[in-house]
């Protein structure tokens, strides 16, 4: 709701404009600038001194395009975000306003984006399993209900495919899906999985789009979180999808230098790891009500770059995403074991088994790189690579339950070796290996 617009700027700095009086903000208070002529939205500001005679306001963005005519626009809630249950199925913008062509939403309520901390006494240790139908993650690095944790991968890997694939098949109560820097083609890709699927009616898609606003941008994950923890708050278990944070560091590092801020490394803010731990540490598992589990994509050419170091230091493990694949031996989720002990009775062995097969693969497959590795048993662990790498490594297609996937190991394991071969008990091999 808007309060009132005035035209009183007084002066324009580099980051800071200032208004005569006090136009009726509270410190902190963030405004909108627009364009006098035409109205359009140019950026936003935030109160950060007030006094008898002016009040100052830092444009997150610089100042260059604004004049002393710029309208300033009070809204009545700053930093809010409506809520609703109808927003299930609809797509917003990086400031939670409709961007589907749909009717506007009648808000049931405004939430706060300023991400409070969790009190801890109010978060349960985790000990459910968010079942994604990806054999990758659910039998070798299950993804745990308030668990945080980051997709690592190159610019040019399928990254948001792969986000896709998991919101097809994530046993969540709601999905919440957060773009930034999204090309349009992405966008829609994910729209129209996620309708096929069926899943839509269960998503909330916030989108920021290449060439929108850096602002609604460096928003977009506090207004989707800020609905995550609401809908958490009612009892449901919700999965949000971040992509690309490492997009998201960046219009950060833009905005702090727009702001004279300091620069750290590459230029990022001192306070890069801050930020991203505000955002991943929404995720929790809460006492009397539901959940919220965070996976966020992170690009990176290194994984020394400051955006997935600070990362991999707030999560609790990776997935890495290497040649269209989910790599076994560079992806770990350090919470697996609260969960799949309380599976089907021979998940940890037949996960064990396989990775330990495919660490004396990948020596054979060293080996053979130089002429070697030419015994019999050599050439059935270089047949099981290849296959574990087809077959349970690709993330895509059909989601498989956990039942499925474990069918499948076992028909990797027969396929290519003898039962004495795989280093499974005799209980297991006689339970499983006829099946």
């Amino acid at each position: 709701m808007i309060r009132k617009e005035i035209n009183k700027i007084s002066e324009v700095g580099k980051a800071l404009i200032s208004v005569e009086g006090n136009p009726g903000v509270a410190l902190n208070h963030v405004v909108e600038l627009l364009n006098a002529d035409s109205n359009q939205s140019l950026s936003f500001a935030k109160a950060i001194n007030i006094s008898e005679d002016s009040t100052r306001f830092q444009v997150f963005n610089g100042t260059q395009g604004l004049s002393t005519k710029t309208k300033i626009r009070i809204h009545e809630r700053p930093l809010t975000a409506g809520f609703s249950k109808n927003m299930l199925g609809r797509s917003f913008d990086g400031i939670g306003e409709v961007n589907d062509g749909g009717p506007e939403i009648i808000y049931e309520k405004q939430l706060s984006t300023r991400l409070d901390t969790l009190n801890p006494t109010v978060r349960l240790v985790p000990k459910q399993a968010l079942w994604t139908g990806i054999p990758m993650i659910d039998v070798f690095n299950t993804l745990v209900k308030s668990q945080k944790i980051p997709i690592f991968a190159g610019p040019t890997e399928p990254y948001n495919k792969l986000l896709s694939q998991i919101a097809q098949g994530a046993k969540a109560d709601v999905i919440i899906f957060a773009g930034i820097g999204l090309k349009f083609d992405e966008y829609q890709y994910f729209k129209n999985e996620l309708s096929k699927s069926g899943n839509m009616d269960k998503t909330i898609m916030f989108s920021h789009l290449a060439g929108e606003s850096q602002i609604k941008g460096l928003m977009l994950p506090d207004v989707a979180l800020s609905v995550a923890r609401e809908f958490a708050d009612q009892g449901k278990d919700v999965l949000v999808l971040l992509t690309d944070m490492t997009n998201w560091s960046n219009i950060l590092r833009n905005v702090a230098n727009y702001q004279d801020m300091i620069p750290s490394l590459q230029g990022y803010p001192g306070s890069l790891y801050s930020e991203l731990a505000k955002r991943y540490e929404v995720a929790a598992d809460i006492e009397g009500a539901g959940s919220i589990t965070i996976i966020g994509a992170t690009t990176l050419e290194s994984l020394e770059d400051p955006v997935p170091d600070n990362t991999g230091y707030i999560t609790e493990g990776q997935f890495f995403l290497e040649n269209g694949k989910l790599k076994l031996a560079r992806s770990l989720s350090r919470l697996k074991q609260q969960v799949n002990g309380d599976t089907r009775n021979d998940h940890r062995a037949i996960m064990t088994a396989m990775a330990s097969l495919l660490a004396e693969a990948e020596k054979a497959y060293e080996a053979a790189e130089v002429g070697a590795a030419n015994d019999p048993f050599s050439q059935k662990l270089l047949r099981y690579r290849k296959d574990f790498i087809e077959k349970v490594e690709e993330p895509f297609g059909k989601p498989l339950q956990l039942e499925e996937a474990l069918d499948l190991c076992w028909d990797i394991l027969r396929e290519h070796f003898d039962a004495a071969e795989t280093g499974l008990s005799k209980k297991l091999i006689d339970q499983y290996w006829n099946k």
